[in-house]
């Protein structure tokens, strides 16, 4: 039985705003064996939310894995008066660089990421794992949409916060909890199972050669930049 336990694969859904970090991150997760990527959901943040679906659909073709539903997201934050701030200054007017890669052939899915999320977290409760790469606002959304959420979703893996470290935004502040803070105030004091990874942590991490000279999609996106 506890063999069996451990041979189960997680099933997470990735909330994300691609982004060559966040490229890295979902091929990652697609060539782990531990995990299941049941869903992309998109979110402002490197990109805007439309050219993060169009980001999304392309790795998925690139990474064959085309069955992997993607659901659009917020276009907007949560915190009234907040201007989108988009980081095209770091990752490219595209958001992979400026590699002038086709148009995907996929579309997303009908439905919303909200409602996704929240069909999901029903239809697995206790069994999804949110891995939140960019600003938080899908996932306040459901929370605010579905009372139930926070009970159904296993945990929320979240990319934010600077913790004894500086910010990315100013010393004080890191970008995707800058990015919508209302929309990270809802999450964090949700009741939910939230495990927050800083910048302390993610700066530290690096591709070795190895993971370069490997004939898969990463290698392929991280030599094209």
């Amino acid at each position: 039985m506890g063999e069996e336990a451990a041979n189960v694969k997680k099933k997470i859904i990735i909330d994300t705003d691609p982004g060559i970090d966040d490229a890295m991150a979902i091929f990652v997760a697609l060539q782990s064996p531990e995990v299941e990527v049941i869903g992309l959901t998109t979110i402002y943040g490197n990109v805007y939310t439309t050219l993060a679906t169009r980001n999304a659909l392309h790795l998925l073709e690139v990474a064959g894995r085309t069955d992997i539903p993607v659901a659009e997201g917020s276009h907007v934050t949560i915190t009234k008066g907040t201007k989108l701030r988009i980081a095209n200054f770091v990752h490219g007017a595209d958001g992979l660089g400026n590699q002038n890669f086709p148009p995907p052939k996929g579309k997303p899915i009908r439905q919303s990421a909200v409602e996704f999320l929240v069909e999901q977290a029903n239809l697995h409760p206790g069994k999804i794992t949110v891995v939140a790469l960019g600003p938080l606002t899908n996932i306040a959304l459901a929370i605010q949409r579905d009372p139930g959420f926070m009970k159904n979703i296993g945990q929320i893996v979240l990319l934010g916060g600077a913790f004894s470290v500086n910010g990315s935004v100013n010393p004080a502040a890191e970008t995707n909890i800058f990015g919508d803070p209302d929309a990270a105030d809802i999450v964090f004091t949700s009741g939910a199972d939230i495990l927050a990874v800083g910048i302390n942590v993610t700066h530290q991490v690096v591709f070795t050669g190895m993971v370069r000279s490997q004939n898969g999609p990463i290698s392929q996106l991280s030599r094209s930049q």
